[in-house]
């Protein structure tokens, strides 16, 4: 397992898969295992994906300081893995809370970052909010709409969007990530729980994290090429959503996924891996 020091010491573990020129991908969960990107619907195909465990997931050493889970400080990682693998300037994905990762090391390298691509990105870094009404059209869609368990989980998805949820409200509205909610989708959906360090998650958004209105400032001057991608039914970062996040940058592209959740790649692996693969190029 190849690994490296971060520039506090804490040895961090990623995993290199696939043939092509090297694509870093950043986890969400926030503070999950990577292994959960897999090849990305077969974009190893085209690419060296070079999955980063962030420290205190998966193969990488628990840090001695909790407090440096917190996202900003977590750049200098990603940092130090460009070093390491000897690239000039990389092409950068960050799926979920990975995004957030993803654009604070945009916004404290640009000249390091070649190409980004914000897959079903978490916008906190940013400074977007996402209104109970959008998170509940997204959910709205035909195909879940005949299933038996919509009823309650819409009802829960309500809740939270008029702020009275609760623990139990957030286990009922799993199946709005997810574009279809069958027996795989919630086996992925358990093995998440599982993968991710919840200490972590806890600080990774702490207070201080995020600067919105600095980050925004760099990415209007950003002038190099980005991807961000939806999916249609995806209640975490819908598509209004997306569609604001790509507006942030002078020339941005968004690509959504009919059908889709918050994973894309298990909803659609060639469209996927084709439409990630064709922008890279």
């Amino acid at each position: 397992m190849p690994t490296f020091p971060a520039p506090d010491g804490t040895l961090l573990a990623y995993h290199a898969s696939g043939s092509g020129a090297p694509l870093v991908c950043l986890p969400g969960g926030p503070m999950q295992d990577s292994a959960y990107l897999g090849d990305l619907g077969g974009l190893d195909a085209h690419r060296t994906l070079i999955r980063l465990d962030l420290r205190g997931t998966g193969e990488s050493a628990v840090p001695e300081d909790p407090a440096s889970y917190r996202c900003d400080r977590q750049v200098e990682d990603v940092e130090a893995l460009r070093v390491h693998l000897g690239l000039d300037a990389v092409d950068l994905l960050g799926h979920s809370a990975g995004a957030n990762l993803a654009a604070l090391y945009t916004a404290r390298y640009p000249e390091r970052v070649a190409r980004l691509v914000l897959l079903t990105p978490g916008t906190a870094a940013v400074g977007l909010d996402t209104s109970g009404e959008e998170r509940l059209a997204a959910a709205r869609r035909p195909w879940r709409e005949r299933e038996p368990w919509f009823g309650p989980a819409y009802a829960a998805l309500g809740e939270l969007a008029a702020g009275r949820g609760s623990a139990e409200a957030f286990q009922a509205i799993a199946p709005f990530f997810h574009g279809t909610w069958d027996e795989a989708a919630r086996e992925r959906h358990a093995e998440g729980h599982r993968q991710r360090n919840g200490e972590a998650a806890g600080a990774y958004a702490g207070e201080g994290a995020f600067e919105p209105a600095a980050t925004r400032a760099v990415f209007a001057e950003f002038g190099r090429p980005v991807l961000v991608v939806a999916g249609e039914g995806d209640a975490n970062t819908p598509v209004p959503t997306a569609t604001a996040y790509a507006e942030l940058f002078p020339e941005a592209e968004l690509a959504v996924l009919a059908g889709a959740g918050h994973f894309p790649w298990h909803d659609d692996a060639k469209w996927l891996a084709t439409t990630v693969d064709a922008f890279l190029r």
